[in-house]
This record gives structure tokens, sequence and C-alpha cells, in this order.
């Protein structure tokens, strides 16, 4: 009796919140995972990351795995450092502006229900605060002495890729996770940092 009250209050739901505020409440869901993936599969899955690695823990960055990444568009030689971060920052904006944009539209939509505008001006608030707490870790890790950082908030995991020559040190390693704990309190198991030289 149990189960058939349920599919019962799950058939109610659906009418009466209809398939278009359905679909708008999916895509809110989805943006959310299209701007986590975009930076999982920024360069294809072959960037040099190591994402099987222990999170909270340094690797470093092999140029000669993805030429995108370690070559300028004449094959000339290496493309900069500043350029590889710069490159970075591009992406994570991008992703972000295509994600505001429809979570905007969603808030404008008049036929969206007060719950869908409710979940999506929650979702730009999030994405704010993470773009905050993503400019207070790359301020404060720049501050430590790295000439680049470029942090990616999201999910309440956090990746930094520092521009460091070699391996990080167990002390370097903290002082990092120290900071992105102290801005976004995320825990050092939910932080991967790279060494991008």
């Amino acid at each position: 009796m149990a189960i058939n009250d349920k599919i019962k209050a799950v058939k109610n739901f659906f009418m009466k919140s209809g398939k278009r505020n359905l679909i708008i409440a999916c895509a809110v869901v989805l943006i959310g995972v299209a701007v986590w993936a975009n930076w999982l599969f920024f360069s294809n899955n072959d960037d040099g990351f190591d994402y099987s690695g222990s999170t909270g823990m340094s690797g470093e960055l092999d140029n000669s795995k993805n030429p995108t990444s370690g070559e300028d568009e004449t094959g000339s030689g290496n493309v900069s450092a500043d350029s590889y971060f710069s490159t970075m920052q591009v992406s994570r904006q991008r992703s972000r502006d295509e994600a505001l944009e429809v979570l905007y539209a969603i808030i404008d939509n008049a036929n969206a229900t007060e719950e869908v505008k409710a979940e999506a001006a929650a979702e730009v608030a999030l994405i704010a605060e993470s773009i905050q707490q993503e400019a207070y870790i790359e301020a404060a890790v720049g501050s430590q002495g790295y000439e680049n950082c470029v942090a990616v908030v999201s999910n309440n995991t956090v990746s930094v890729v520092v521009q460091y020559d070699g391996k990080l040190s167990s002390t370097q390693l903290a002082q990092i996770n120290s900071v992105v704990y102290e801005y976004t309190g995320i825990e050092p198991v939910n932080i991967t940092i790279i060494t991008k030289a």
C-alpha cells in the first residue's frame, strides 16, 4: 500500500509541475554538472592531470602528453606557463558565463514556477560564491611566492594548479591546503593540487 501511495505522489508531482518546469529544473542540474565536466575535460582526457592520483597531493603536468599545451601554434617551441594559466582562466570563465546565461534565462522566464526560479537563483549565488573563493585562493597562494595559480571550486571539491618546477614539499602542500580550507571550508581530502612548470 505504501508503494502505491508513493507512486501516486510522484504522478501528482509531475502532473502539478508540468513538463516544462520539469525540463527547466533538469536544466539547472545539468548546468552544474556541465561546469564541473568542462573543468575535468578541458583539454581532452589526456591533459597531463593524474586524476587517479590521491587528492590533496601534488602532481606535475607533463607537456609532452598534450601537444596543444606544450607547443605554440607555429610548433617552434613551448607555450609559456603564463599562456597556459591564461587559457585555463579563460576556459573557466567561459563555462561559467554560459551557465549563468542559462540560469538568468530561467529566472527571467515568465512560464517558470517560483520554485524553479528560486533553484536557479540559488545556483547563481553558488557560482558567485565559487568565483569569489577562487579569487581569494589565487591571491593567497600567489602571495606565497607562486608566479601563477588557477583554482576551480566545484561541487565541494577544489582543484588548484600552481606554477612550480618540480614536486611540492609536504610543507608547501599543507600551506596550499590551509589556504583553500580557510576560504572554502573544504577538507584537504577533497583538494587536488597540481604543479605546472
